[in-house]
């Protein structure tokens, strides 16, 4: 991994600030919670970090694999105070502070400019992206358990898909399957979309009780060491006849999936491995109903880079991890998706998931 401080001067920042959450956890190994209590940490080109924090998490901090300076407040002093002295120490007003642009919320922003030491702040996220796009042996073996959870949950109720259960009671026995299974925090509910509800790409689990002969998306996931596996497949419910053309569109799917994962190399772009992807769709007919990227980074986040899109010209490289996930979703019919979890390595690609992609009867 490259170091942070190698990355800081080549994007001509003076330090980044990072809130808790997944860069926090890699940089530190601390795993706080966002609350109304600000926590930010702050790690400059040279020297000690600084980390506010309050006095409630001081050990928790002490805790972790790194050295902070620190600055706590209580509730009754408020944080205000502890942001003014931090910036103080750190010398840092007017100079340039990389921020999680996608994370950093409103209440750490106004806490550092009321204090009028406010230094520069700037979208960090292509740097941060760039600490955390190739994994290490460890995270991608983390990876692979997280996947081998996940397949295992669903393998354990699989037997439950049937006409007459819903999809937030079969939502529901997944989410205890996976949890028993061994998965730490799941990364999201599961999408339970059978039927007509195929059609919404994030479908919520509904009361939506499952008929014979339809199609049930399954999208759900599981972590390991927090890193997560974010997995789809589409199966079929016994008992009737499945519309027409949803069987030609998981024939379209299915190619997809396969063209997209077979475009995965080092070199190649995400806008070949999306292209790939897209092809097979578009040659069927079912173009106008892919409506999504075939793919996004995958790690300590569920989304994350590198996407696999028509704009990403950024090169594969071994130990990046992302997902293939092409789909097709027909208004008032259903959709078929199915997802898996690419490692790029040495020679090609590997898929950390192996459940069968062939459309499977249930029931």
């Amino acid at each position: 991994m490259t170091s942070l401080s190698h990355l800081l001067s080549q994007f001509n920042l003076d330090a980044v600030a990072v809130i808790p959450g997944p860069n926090l956890l890699l940089l530190t190994g601390l795993d706080f919670h966002l609350s109304e209590r600000p926590i930010v940490a702050f790690f400059p080109v040279q020297g000690v970090p600084t980390l506010i924090v309050p006095q409630l998490e001081v050990q928790k901090a002490m805790s972790g694999a790194q050295q902070f300076q620190i600055f706590d407040y209580d509730d009754n002093s408020g944080f205000p105070p502890a942001f003014a002295r931090a910036l103080q120490a750190m010398q840092i007003s007017g100079k340039k502070l990389g921020v999680e642009g996608r994370r950093m919320r409103f209440l750490e922003l106004s806490a550092m400019y009321q204090t009028g030491l406010a230094p520069q702040c700037l979208n960090a996220d292509a740097m941060l992206a760039e600490l955390r796009m190739r994994k290490s042996a460890q995270a991608i073996a983390d990876m692979r358990q997280a996947v081998h959870i996940a397949e295992s949950a669903l393998l354990a109720v699989l037997p439950d898909l049937r006409a007459g259960i819903s999809e937030q009671e079969f939502a529901s026995e997944l989410v205890i399957a996976t949890l028993r299974a061994g998965s730490g925090v799941l990364p999201f509910q599961p999408i339970i979309a059978a039927g007509a509800n195929g059609a919404k790409p994030h479908a919520n689990a509904s009361e939506y009780r499952i008929q014979p002969g339809d199609l049930v998306t399954i999208d759900w996931g599981a972590s390991h060491n927090h890193y997560l596996a974010d997995l789809t497949r589409t199966y079929a419910v016994a008992g009737g006849e499945i519309h027409p053309e949803l069987v030609r569109a998981y024939d379209a799917v299915l190619a997809a999936n396969t063209a997209g994962r077979l475009a995965c190399r080092p070199g190649a772009t995400g806008q070949a491995v999306d292209r790939a992807a897209r092809q097979a769709i578009t040659e069927a007919g079912f173009g106008a109903y892919f409506n999504h990227r075939t793919g996004h980074g995958l790690g300590l986040e569920g989304h994350e880079e590198p996407d696999m899109k028509e704009t990403n010209l950024l090169a594969l490289e071994p130990g990046m991890t992302f997902t293939v996930e092409p789909g097709v979703y027909l208004p008032g019919i259903g959709g078929v998706r199915i997802e898996d979890n690419l490692v790029i390595t040495a020679e090609g690609a590997e898929s950390l998931s192996t459940l069968p992609r062939q459309l499977t009867v249930i029931g």
